[in-house]
């Protein structure tokens, strides 16, 4: 075979699938929006990316390998240029090989999604193509990190496979849906535009996607900032050197009475108080956040006080368990910030609240991740049994006025001091001084502490410190399980 003969040839033409169909590339970039090839030169290190079956070009998708801040990242692209990306049988191939490779050598996935759809042209062979990269994200779910990252139009059963990722970030010319809004105007009688059934804001607020930006440059920094602080793969801690002192003490936090916005308390603890907020519009009773303390990546839980007394909600509830979830899968220690009046009151059908309380205990029982709660304020009822028990949490913390109780002190003072308030001259005095008392005779942190359900009641300013502490104590937990399949969760 004479190879030197054959050379230029092939030169040709992977030069030819590279730069790809000029007029195609034009439409993409008037739409703002950037070619698969560049999408991946922007996340990866430069010059980093190897691109595998580079000469299966009519698949539709741009696969390889490269890295994040010297880290090695797999990486598949929908090419929107070539047949928009549509899902087929050579498309699924290419897709379950990166995710194979990535599963034998425990490193993460970002997944670039712009697709039209399945090829219908294939029929029931672009389902099937659809149902094995399914396949496939299931097997390596909790085995590395998947990030998914939408750019453009992601419909059907593609919207599914994003909800598969472990993060999904959006940026303005991205849309999850299942039914277009041709479908949907049919069917419920009026007009609806593809921006509010599956825009990003509407899929933020509905839970699948948890970031947002208005560029593909700007949602491609995100995902690499993500990749850079969560591990390589459930095998791996994700730990670092610390650019912030691990002692600081948060001497603000001293003054607070009563916090307003817990993400402010947050931002204090973590290093170069900075953290990555998930799902920011999506049940905002309950904010997740993944920063480092320490150096060390850690997921926040915490209650926001500023929204209906930080009171636990359905979407509350299942937006806190699949975070722990996924803190777990990774061995994330989990910091929960508690500061919570209990359950939301309704007077819904209370079935499915009590569901979604379950899923919450289900999903702090079932981690073996490192888990440190400190209550900050109210842990009442199941506030408290979710969040911040011995079932939910190895260390507990509390600060000054903590109050932890089975119910509101209001609620505890109208039942059992009936009496003291019919007799009182000024019933409402007489209710704040008998709210008052019970907190200090029976609800206080202080005396949770004496009964050995809380390690400490530490001072605010101390926060960091105390928290960086336990989980560098807790590093080497181990925590063994009965012999099983796996529990069942109450979904």
């Amino acid at each position: 075979m004479n190879v030197e003969r054959n050379l230029p040839a092939v030169r040709e033409r992977k030069l030819a699938i590279l730069k790809g169909d000029a007029e195609l590339c034009a439409q993409q970039k008037k739409a703002g929006k950037l070619i698969a090839r560049e999408r991946i030169g922007l996340l990866l290190d430069a010059a980093s990316f190897v691109e595998l079956d580079v000469l299966n070009s009519e698949a539709g998708v741009v696969t390889g390998y490269g890295l994040i801040n010297g880290s090695p990242v797999y990486v598949y692209a929908q090419d929107f240029t070539v047949k928009g990306g549509s899902v087929g049988e050579a498309h699924a191939r290419k897709v379950g090989k990166i995710m194979d490779l990535a599963e034998k050598t425990g490193a993460p996935v970002v997944a670039i999604l712009d697709t039209a759809g399945a090829r219908l042209d294939e029929g029931i062979d672009a389902m099937n193509a659809y149902a094995l990269m399914a396949g496939k994200a299931n097997a390596i779910s909790g085995v590395v990190p998947q990030i998914a990252l939408v750019l453009g139009p992601c419909g059907g059963i593609a919207s599914a496979l994003a909800g598969m990722s472990d993060v999904c970030v959006m940026s303005k010319n991205g849309a999850l849906f299942v039914n277009g809004p041709a479908v949907v105007s049919a069917v419920g009688g009026k007009e609806v535009k593809l921006d509010d059934i599956a825009g990003p804001q509407a899929s933020v607020k509905s839970g699948l996607a948890q970031l947002t930006a208005d560029t593909d440059e700007e949602a491609i920094a995100l995902a690499r900032k993500l990749v850079s602080m969560l591990p390589a793969n459930n095998l791996d801690s994700a730990e670092g050197f610390c650019e912030d002192d691990v002692n600081r003490e948060l001497d603000d936090l001293n003054a607070i009475q009563g916090v307003e916005d817990v993400r402010d308390v947050l931002r204090r603890m973590a290093d170069m108080n900075e953290i990555i907020e998930l799902g920011t519009e999506f049940a905002p009773s309950m904010v997740t956040a993944i920063a480092k303390i320490g150096g060390s990546t850690v997921g926040f839980v915490a209650n926001q006080p500023g929204k209906d007394e930080g009171r636990l909600t359905v979407y509350g509830c299942k937006k806190a368990a699949r975070f722990v979830n996924f803190c777990d899968c990774f061995s994330i220690p989990v910091v929960t910030v508690v500061d919570s009046m209990g359950m939301k009151v309704s007077t819904a059908p209370q079935g499915e609240l009590a569901r979604a309380a379950a899923q919450l205990m289900f999903a702090y029982a079932e981690a073996t991740a490192p888990r440190v709660a400190l209550i900050a304020g109210n842990a009442v009822g199941m506030g408290y049994a979710a969040l911040a028990s011995r079932t939910a949490a190895d260390v507990v913390y509390a600060w000054p006025g903590a109050c932890v109780s089975a119910i509101t002190p209001k609620i505890a003072v109208q039942l059992s001091c009936a009496d003291e308030l019919k007799g009182a001259e000024n019933p409402m005095a007489k209710r704040a001084e008998l709210e008052e008392k019970y907190v200090a005779d029976v609800a206080d942190g202080v005396n949770a502490a004496k009964q050995g359900y809380v390690d400490d009641v530490i001072e605010p300013a101390q926060t960091r410190q105390m928290i960086a502490a336990a989980i560098e104590m807790l590093a080497g937990k181990r925590d063994s399980k009965p012999a099983k399949k796996h529990g069942n969760m109450p979904l």
